[in-house]
């Protein structure tokens, strides 16, 4: 069996040493050789808020992305930033790039949104290693790992994985994060999509906010519905706000004319699900 061999980079927040290792532990216990990791330094670089300053988080990433000894790029945290990569790095993307899986999810969406938009590899939503952080994160890096290596139907959502699955192509993103995207030049298109849209440690008077901004937008409109993921860590608010996440959800989809097709299991916790890009696919390599 060939080595998946993957590189890890930061794009928004950093990593320590430690979580790092945990991580090559996990694989190593659960793939031997059959899985090789190679975290970047830039992981581990520290500038304010971010792994490094944007041209080094900027030519990591398109120094593993262009490297044609990886099979797949792991975004290893999100955290802000992915959004201020280097805007030219992208038509800079080789054939070798095109080849590859970019997986992980949060900020890291605005780089699957943007790869997505441009057709180069697999962009997929799933755990990061900083999930680490999380109760029962090690199992959220297991389950990585196992789509990576080549277990994909028992990873995905089951929305994708149960028969009968819906052909229909997929796109997962955290509300905020695409709130943001929707209207810029990074934004796919949403036609004919189930769109997954989970949330954290927001007021729902936010997440109605954002969903407000969402509905609004020409391209959402044109998807084929809407699965909302679990919004988690909601704060209390100094009143209630009188509908739940999902009845925010249903409203605004109603408004928007968007179809609301139940829930999926998706969002910031161990239990995040792989969601592939896309049409369905039985195994993850493009």
């Amino acid at each position: 069996m060939p080595t998946t061999r993957i590189a890890l980079v930061c794009p928004g927040g950093r990593i320590t040493p430690d979580l790092a290792a945990q991580t090559g532990e996990i694989a190593a216990a659960r793939f031997g050789a059959a899985v090789s990791l190679t975290f970047h330094p830039q992981c581990f670089l520290s500038a304010g808020h971010f792994a490094g300053t944007d041209a080094q988080r900027s030519a990591a990433f398109l120094e593993v992305a262009n490297d044609p000894a990886y099979d797949a790029v792991w975004f290893a945290r999100g955290g802000y930033g992915a959004c201020r990569l280097d805007e030219a790095l992208f038509a800079r993307l080789n054939d070798a790039a095109r080849g590859k899986i970019y997986l992980g999810y949060s900020d890291a969406g605005f780089l699957l949104a943007r790869l997505y938009r441009l057709g180069i590899g697999r962009p997929v939503h799933g755990p990061m290693p900083s999930d680490l952080t999380r109760a029962g994160g090690a199992e959220a890096v297991a389950r990585a790992l196992d789509y990576l290596a080549g277990g994909a139907a028992r990873t995905l959502d089951p929305s994708l994985a149960e028969p009968p699955a819906p052909r229909r192509n997929t796109v997962a993103f955290n509300m905020t994060v695409l709130a943001c995207l929707l209207g810029t030049d990074w934004a796919p298109d949403l036609s004919g999509h189930a769109v997954m849209l989970e949330e954290v440690s927001e007021y729902l008077y936010a997440v109605d906010r954002t969903m407000f901004a969402i509905a609004q937008d020409g391209n959402f409109r044109k998807a084929a519905g809407v699965m909302l993921g679990r919004v988690g860590d909601v704060p209390e608010n100094d009143r209630p706000f009188g509908e739940t996440a999902e009845e925010i959800a249903m409203r605004w989809c109603a408004q928007a004319g968007v179809p609301f097709l139940g829930r999926a299991d998706i969002g910031h916790d161990a239990d995040n699900k792989i969601v592939p890009f896309g049409a369905p696919v039985s195994e993850p390599r493009p």
